[in-house]
């Protein structure tokens, strides 16, 4: 996490909140990656401000980190390093905490951007609640795993 400074997170912060405060006001949504992402396929008749939504996002984040390299700290790191006496390989590792966390965003009804940006913003007590499960979860998984 060497590349972690106030200055980032703040300034990604403000534009995931312009994001979602945009979505709200310009289309009457919640801005939940999850949501957005899942209700994409099967096409449907609001596919298309979905399809709009992502690729702005991954166009966004590519644009950011080529006119602004320093300010993420460059080139991606890898963030945390399985350890050595895992048996099970990293890709199987990453593939069940896919799938976990689609099950969790389908059981919570949601994922972080949508209960922990906008819900709380809206001060929802179910995205309260979600957000609690989140952490508490979190916490939990680093723990047993001992990453960190």
């Amino acid at each position: 996490m060497d590349s972690f400074t106030p200055l980032t997170a703040a300034i990604g912060g403000t534009l995931i909140g312009l994001a979602a405060a945009l979505l709200w006001l310009g289309n009457g949504r919640i801005a939940g990656i999850a949501g957005i992402f899942g209700n994409l396929l099967p096409a449907s008749r609001n596919a298309l401000w979905r399809l709009v939504f992502l690729v702005c996002l991954v166009l966004g984040t590519f644009a950011a980190s080529r006119l602004l390299p320093g300010l993420g700290g460059g080139e991606p790191i890898r963030l945390v390093e399985a350890p050595a006496d895992w048996s099970i390989p990293t890709p199987v590792w990453l593939a069940a905490a896919g799938l976990l966390t689609g099950l969790g965003t389908r059981i919570g009804n949601g994922c972080t951007s949508g209960h922990g940006v906008c819900g709380l913003a809206r001060l929802s007590v179910r995205s309260l609640v979600a957000v609690a499960v989140f952490f508490v979860v979190a916490i939990l998984t680093v723990t047993i795993t001992g990453i960190v």
